[in-house]
């Protein structure tokens, strides 16, 4: 590489007196940022990229309440925080890096299992793989909205909340199609016990499913207006928002476990992973309740091991099994299925999918408009719910 000599240098170009594996370490960034001025015109580095500085950090009582979390002291990010600064906090340790990265590295492991699948299978053309291609495309969407979420919630206490509102919805379309919690169309499909094929459950699954998703989403976003004055009942009723979808998706599972410790167990291949699968679902849901260990060693846990950073993983593991079991399923069961049962339609899989991402994003919508109507809303008063500001 040539460099350009600029007016009023001498014949000779400049040269590092030192190797540069020495300027670096020994930290010498003025002599550094002089190359990099000296050869811009080749090299075209801005030289201000040096100067970069990650975001100061804050401890609890530097934030306002709407950005704290229980048993969390320090480690807290700027509550005004720009999206740069958002983007570099996630290289930085603070109290949410853990959060961002055990779902954004998953989002990637889940697109590689989704693009080796697309190469083994037919999704265009095979209606039996709708179902999984449904599934496998919302627990990769669902693990990146959570970990932009996490990101960029810092931003202000009104983005705060949207951010969490799409968090709630990729959830909630999840339970549509998979969720740690339960699966609807998916095991609509795959997962449905022999005997009940065909049957009125069987018919209705995925439309009482939506209708769930629909309950999940405004409840979960309704908690968080309620979370200023009542934390521990918004907190009841964020879980409850979850539970209850759980609860409906895994009838069929339940069903065939108790069909298995009877001993008329059939198409057995896929039941231990669905018991993994079942057993990371409710260390998912007691973490999140809990809000152990935190709870118990307040400061200790800020930056590792904190209930949050475990409920990701768990939930993660969760659907890694599940995702095992969903295949074990569709292949073991395929020739028995594709005989007795109604082959998946496009309004029963894709279809279904597209209301349910239509009707939430509307939910979201009537949550986030008052945040988005009262922007500079004080970040230390409770917020009021959609419903209430209509009255006002």
């Amino acid at each position: 590489m040539q460099w350009e000599l600029g007016p009023g240098e001498g014949a000779q170009a400049p040269a590092f007196d030192c190797p540069v594996w020495c300027v670096l370490c020994q930290g010498c960034r003025a002599r550094l940022r002089e190359a990099c001025q000296r050869g811009r015109g080749a090299i075209r580095l801005p030289t201000d990229m040096l100067s970069i500085k990650l975001p100061q950090l804050f401890d609890i009582h530097q934030v306002p309440k709407v950005f704290r979390e229980d048993g969390i002291i320090s480690g807290y990010r700027h509550p005004q925080s720009s999206a740069l600064d958002c983007i570099l906090s996630s290289f930085q340790m603070t109290n949410e890096t853990v959060n961002i990265w055990t779902h954004f590295l998953p989002t990637w492991y889940f697109l590689w299992r989704f693009s080796v699948l697309c190469s083994t299978l037919n999704f265009l053309s095979e209606s039996y793989t709708w179902p999984l291609l449904v599934y496998m495309l919302l627990i990769c969407v669902y693990p990146f909205t959570s970990s932009c979420a996490h990101t960029f919630s810092t931003m202000s206490p009104e983005a705060r909340h949207i951010c969490y509102f799409f968090d709630y919805g990729a959830l909630s379309l999840y339970s549509l199609v998979c969720l740690c919690s339960g699966c609807a169309i998916t095991y609509s499909s795959y997962v449905m016990p022999d005997c009940w094929v065909n049957s009125w459950l069987h018919q209705h699954f995925v439309p009482i499913a939506i209708c769930n998703t629909l309950f999940c989403t405004s409840l979960s976003c309704y908690s968080r207006f309620l979370e200023m004055q009542f934390p521990h009942r918004s907190k009841i009723l964020r879980t409850g928002a979850f539970v209850f979808p759980f609860i409906f998706d895994n009838i069929p599972l339940f069903y065939r476990l108790l069909l298995c410790c009877g001993g008329s167990c059939c198409h057995s291949e896929a039941l231990p992973s669905h018991c993994y699968h079942l057993l990371f679902a409710f260390l998912t849901c007691f973490l999140f309740a809990s809000h152990l260990p935190e709870r118990l060693a307040p400061g200790r846990f800020d930056y590792f091991g904190h209930s949050h950073q475990l409920f990701h993983i768990c939930a993660v593991v969760g659907t890694h099994f599940q995702m095992e079991a969903v295949l074990a399923d569709m292949t073991s069961r395929r020739a028995w299925l594709i005989s007795q049962a109604a082959v998946p339609s496009f309004l029963s899989t894709l279809g279904a999918l597209a209301l349910g991402i239509i009707l939430n994003l509307g939910i979201i919508g009537i949550f986030s408009a008052p945040l988005l109507w009262n922007p500079h809303h004080s970040a230390n008063h409770p917020l009021t719910p959609p419903t209430k500001r209509k009255e006002q």
